[in-house]
């Protein structure tokens, strides 16, 4: 239970908010998030709120609350919550729909995805304030000569691709996302490698090749693949 300092014997004392006036992030009029904190409404204790309104396939992204253990509540539509076990370092996916939760302890990375249209979230904390921090800042505020070092990457692919990061993305894809597709080494440079038993020149890359073993290529992005396993180890 919390200890409240509150004078309630005060004109200022605050009982009633319409968490509907303030919206704290807004990527556009289907993905936004309201927030009801101690700042809007004094007489809390320990308990804050986010009202989370998501699109198909938008997602709060990758982030950690590093002062509150986060209960997510499902009021419609339905998505999944990953988190991140720092201590079994596993990721675990739970898909929720009207009336079912998952539990994020505090300070545990994790994020959440809409799977359908018009999915209704609402995030509960047990702090009066929900401190957030996005992995976007993580990324876009490390030089990429330390990440590059670190990890044994190469600082200007590093430099590049995170270029495109330059504010905190609260809900991703940002709304001017246009993602660049992988180059791909042009099929004649690739080494053949004849399958087991195969006709004469009907390798992949033989001369006959296409027709009988046709590249698939996937289109972005895929949110939903991971709805094949029961437990999937990544989302795209």
């Amino acid at each position: 239970m919390a200890v409240s300092y509150m004078d309630f014997t005060s004109p200022n004392v605050q009982f009633w908010y319409d968490v509907n006036t303030n919206t704290t992030f807004k990527k556009d009029n289907r993905n936004f998030i309201n927030t009801l904190s101690i700042a809007q409404l004094n007489t809390l204790g320990n308990v804050s709120l986010l009202d989370i309104y998501l699109s198909r396939s938008n997602v709060v992204e990758p982030h950690i609350h590093q002062n509150a253990t986060e209960l997510v509540y499902c009021i419609s539509g339905s998505a999944v919550v990953s988190i991140i076990n720092p201590f079994t370092k596993k990721l675990l996916n739970f898909p929720i729909e009207p009336g079912q939760v998952a539990n994020v302890p505090q300070g545990w990375p994790h994020y959440e995805i809409a799977t359908v249209d018009n999915t209704h979230l609402l995030a509960i904390f047990d702090a009066p304030v929900p401190e957030f921090i996005g992995y976007s800042d993580m990324l876009r505020l490390t030089p990429p000569g330390v990440l590059a070092h670190t990890y044994c990457l190469n600082e200007q692919m590093v430099k590049e691709t995170l270029a495109p990061i330059t504010d905190t993305t609260v809900i991703g894809p940002p709304a001017n996302c246009q993602p660049q597709q992988m180059q791909r080494e042009p099929e004649a440079q690739l080494p053949y490698a004849p399958y087991p038993n195969e006709p004469q020149g009907y390798g992949p890359h033989g001369p006959f090749g296409p027709q009988f073993y046709p590249q698939q290529q996937q289109q972005y992005p895929q949110p939903f693949s991971y709805l094949q396993q029961p437990n999937p180890p990544y989302f795209f």
